[in-house]
């Protein structure tokens, strides 16, 4: 294992974090700017044109949040305790509740409640996830669906390569995404005059199971999640148009858009089937494309999007497909498993305790996950450290209380809760009887935490669950805890 690039837990990050984090976080939108609408950030808006590359700007995000000031007071540890201590022990969040607290840009715990003990973390896994992949892809890193000449004369191979984004025309549901009508046009414009006849779907990317270890038994029908393919169209959903959340699922999602494929080549639906691309052969002159020649491929928008839709919707197809990217980088195989190795052998590269965290998805619907509120708040503070600027793009997405993403409807009208809109940004996670957040607070003074709330062994539903996390962030925020 190559020597970490950062100090287990209780050390500190580099003092000249408190003189740069300003810049990091600006240049992604963490504390100062809204995150933008999905079609915003994935630069679909109508008054975005494309730039010299093509690729159409990503708006100027409008300010909502105020920055942190790196000379605010920090809490001090009893004080933070004071005002969570009631909190964290009430009924509605039972009997096992796991909380890290600690300042953003010393390091400095402020408070902690089983704060290494690894702990089911529902959705929040996605930040995780998000760290992961950046580190190991890299903001900028495209996934590429291709289409390449079949072994037989008219049969036209689809290869599946991860984005679980695209989509069959410009009325797909994520904006900005890759096109198959796009494709298909660089596919009759290869094969010139020779009509295409059949289409063959390569999924082999990916390997292993389609669903995931630990999943509840309805998740495969119940709309958030889906079989996980390495070619699917709108995240397998059935119905593009569908408003965010769950959604009826193509049960299996790299047939429905093999046959989307061949519609838009003009080929009968039952002359697609599943199979493997021909390796690349030599053709002879003036003949056909040779068996293997790529006649067209695609690009997903940039990866630093992807992940900004996965947090944002807590998009958990999206978020499969991401760590499977990671398996990829690390030459491991592309399924739940690979994806799990990977993700823990990024997280000890990066010099985080590893030992705190066992996964077995990306998405956090597997309930054999396990992370420590810990690893969580220290990932984030690594994702604001200078040292790694590839990973900032983990904050474009967090939702902001009372504003955006899942945070939208909370911090609103709840008794206690009110002093966090605006001020708390950071990931949810919900399965039933699992409730978590993990984010970021702005403090009453200006100062900048990192905080997780973990619970797992929760006696009622999210009714009364939500608002009790709530108001630990709430708390944070109202406070100058000196």
């Amino acid at each position: 294992m190559p020597a970490p690039a950062a100090p287990r837990r209780r050390g500190r990050l580099p003092l000249v974090l408190a003189a740069v984090l300003l810049l990091v976080l600006a240049s992604v939108g963490l504390v100062i700017t809204r995150p933008g609408p999905v079609a915003g950030w994935l630069g679909d808006d109508a008054g975005s044109g494309p730039n010299a590359a093509g690729v159409p700007p990503d708006p100027a995000p409008s300010e909502v949040l105020a920055g942190p000031d790196s000379n605010a007071p920090v809490p001090t540890p009893d004080g933070v305790r004071a005002a969570l201590d009631p909190l964290v022990g009430v009924a509605a969040l039972g009997d096992r509740v796991n909380v890290s607290v600690a300042d953003v840009i010393t390091g400095q715990t402020l408070f902690a409640k089983g704060a290494d003990d690894g702990t089911v973390p529902a959705s929040v896994t996605k930040l995780v996830t998000a760290v992961t992949v950046l580190a190991a892809r890299g903001p900028g890193h495209r996934i590429p669906t291709r289409a390449v000449a079949g072994a037989k004369a008219g049969e036209v191979v689809i290869i599946g390569g991860g984005d679980p984004t695209l989509a069959i025309n410009k009325k797909g549901y994520y904006p900005g995404a890759a096109r198959l009508d796009d494709l298909a046009a660089q596919v009759r414009t290869a094969l010139g005059g020779t009509p295409p006849t059949s289409v063959t779907v390569d999924g082999s990317l990916y390997s292993g199971p389609v669903y995931g270890p630990g999943w509840d038994d309805d998740i495969p029908t119940g709309g958030s999640g889906g079989a996980v393919t390495a070619l699917m169209t709108d995240g397998a959903r059935t119905d593009p148009g569908v408003d965010h959340g769950s959604a009826q699922r193509f049960a299996e999602p790299d047939l429905a858009a093999g046959k989307a494929f061949a519609r838009l080549l003009g080929v009968p639906t039952d002359a697609v089937q599943r199979g493997t691309a021909p390796a690349p052969a030599q053709a002879a002159a003036g003949a056909t494309p040779a068996p293997g020649t790529e006649l067209g491929v695609v690009q997903s928008p940039p990866l630093i999007r992807l992940v900004d839709v996965m947090i944002s919707e807590s998009d958990n197809l999206v978020a499969e497909a991401l760590a499977r990217q990671v398996a990829l980088a690390r030459n491991q195989p592309a399924s739940f498993d690979g994806g799990a190795a990977a993700m823990d052998a990024e997280v000890a590269e990066l010099g985080l305790p590893a030992d705190e965290m066992s996964v077995s998805d990306g998405s956090g619907l597997s309930r054999r996950n396990r992370i420590s509120p810990s690893l969580l708040t220290d990932l984030i503070r690594l994702a604001a450290s200078p040292d790694h600027p590839e990973l900032a793009g983990v904050f474009g997405g967090l939702p902001v209380g009372g504003w955006s993403g899942t945070l939208n409807e909370r911090y609103r009208n709840t008794a206690g809760t009110a002093v966090g809109a605006g001020s708390v940004r950071a990931k949810t996670g919900t399965l039933t009887g699992v409730h978590a957040i993990a984010g970021l607070v702005t403090t009453a003074d200006g100062r900048l935490l990192t905080f997780a709330v973990l619970t797992d062994k929760v006696p009622g539903d999210r009714d009364t669950a939500q608002p009790a996390l709530d108001r630990i962030a709430a708390a944070l925020a109202g406070c100058g805890c000196g």
